[in-house]
């Protein structure tokens, strides 16, 4: 097993203090702390922390490591693509071998009429050229009016100005002045929280019509496209009722509107498909897709297009503008190549659909699912969600709400198990390797957390 440096643990979390900013934190509680965990090292789906913790990481990383920690042939393919060519760009009429290679594995895995792709770094920069790419595309069919994107409340579609802004979480939009013009948000097909006891049938036909509603009082002709996550993820796992997916995308083609799937999280074998809206059975017209297109091991993103899109583009005869330094790098194109190949060898995706997805959802229904404290265990492939509530049978939080989440979340790191709070829930998504035996851990350590946390929860009243 790899193991790691000795590192000046002390030292390093002094200089994390002084200096290093991490990312989405309060730089107050990193000061009053000491100072962040430092994970330097991991294998399979464990991380470990300078202080000697072994941590079975129910996150992935950020919802992102499929493969698992310590893959050495990704590490083999990025050194010999740094000897062979390190970097060159894809400006000016240029391009190297691993990114036209991985477009053309990209299109293969989308299928259908999304045979073209643009290469970006993280899935916020692959939202932004969504954002761009779809008011160039109108504008070049002759109808410059159609800028408006519909988003969801509670949505999450990246960090970047337009990409938090196609979000939909109100206190991203509080810092920065967003959203910027030309976004509007619906509710979210939240059946636990919005539509608790609602027939969901009925609350996927009326989540769905929101959208509709909305078109039509912007204006079909100033719609532009409706973007979503198959399975809302930094939102909180919001798995959409059976035939919310249909109903949008038949709303998006009576108005002829562009359909986007944000597959940041869902692509890659998540939902137990390739993409998540292969498992709902949608076309969308773009997809965006991150995080498990290299397991996380380079920075490096994608906007799948359709070719009636491409083929408007092209038509046009004039430049799209718009592309970053690093878009197409040759080595983190490499290494995604090398883990799609490692996910399809080894049937990561099949095994998700037919083995450890089914057998997490067994596992949080029969162990987890009628705990006194626990509203909903929900899942689909491997991601998850466990409600927190204050009274069983109902959707009721403890105190104000958003409380419980944290509190569970810090007795299951305590406990050994990465998970994330999101307001009153646990959420997990582990690496797509986890075994029977760490998905049993997920859920046992889940357990014992919320038991001690019984206390402090009641405390919230």
């Amino acid at each position: 097993m790899v193991t790691a440096r000795n590192y000046d643990i002390p030292a390093l979390r002094q200089l994390d203090v002084a200096h290093h900013l991490p990312a989405q934190s309060s730089y107050a509680l990193q000061v009053e702390l000491g100072g962040s965990r430092i994970i330097t090292h991991a294998k399979g789906s464990t991380i470990y922390d300078g202080d000697g913790h072994a941590i079975l990481d129910g996150m992935a990383g950020l919802w992102c490591v499929n493969i698992g920690y310590d893959r050495p042939e990704l590490a083999e393919v990025a050194a010999r693509q740094m000897a062979e060519l390190p970097f060159y760009n894809t400006f000016f009429r240029t391009a190297t071998v691993p990114p036209i290679e991985l477009a053309a594995r990209i299109a293969g895995l989308l299928g259908g009429d999304l045979q073209h792709v643009f290469f970006n770094n993280s899935g916020s920069e692959a939202n932004d050229t969504v954002f761009r790419l779809v008011r160039t595309y109108w504008t070049l069919k002759g109808e410059p009016d159609r800028t408006v994107f519909i988003s969801r409340h509670n949505a999450y579609h990246g960090s970047t100005v337009a990409a938090a802004s196609l979000g939909g979480m109100d206190y991203m939009h509080v810092q920065g002045g967003l959203p910027i013009p030309g976004v509007e948000h619906v509710m979210q097909p939240y059946h636990f929280g919005d539509g608790f006891g609602e027939d969901p049938a009925a609350f996927a036909a009326r989540a769905a019509q929101a959208i509709e509603d909305r078109i039509l009082a912007v204006g079909p002709q100033n719609v532009a496209a409706f973007i979503g996550e198959p399975v809302q993820g930094a939102g909180g796992v919001i798995i959409p009722p059976p035939g919310y997916w249909q109903a949008v995308e038949a709303i998006c083609r009576k108005y002829g509107i562009l359909l986007v799937s944000d597959e940041v999280i869902c692509g890659f074998g998540r939902l137990g498909e390739w993409f998540g809206f292969q498992h709902f059975g949608v076309t969308p017209d773009i997809v965006s897709m991150a995080k498990g297109l290299s397991s996380g091991y380079l920075p490096i993103s994608a906007t799948a297009v359709s070719s009636a899109i491409v083929d408007v583009l092209r038509a046009s005869g004039e430049e799209f503008v718009h592309g970053y330094t690093y878009s197409g790098h040759p080595v983190a194109a490499a290494v995604a190549l090398r883990n799609i190949r490692i996910i399809a060898e080894e049937r990561l995706v099949e095994r998700t659909r037919e083995d450890t997805g089914p057998y997490l959802a067994h596992a949080l229904a029969s162990r987890l699912a009628s705990h006194p404290l626990v509203g909903e265990a929900r899942s689909l492939g491997l991601i998850g969600a466990v409600e927190i509530v204050a009274e069983k049978g109902t959707n009721r939080r403890h105190g104000k709400g958003g409380q419980a989440g944290p509190i569970v979340r810090d007795a299951c790191i305590a406990r050994g198990l990465m998970v994330r709070a999101i307001r009153d829930s646990i959420v997990m998504s582990p690496p797509l390797v986890i075994t029977h035996a760490e998905i049993d851990q997920i859920v046992d350590t889940i357990v014992a957390a919320l038991d001690a946390s019984a206390e402090a929860l009641n405390a919230l009243g």
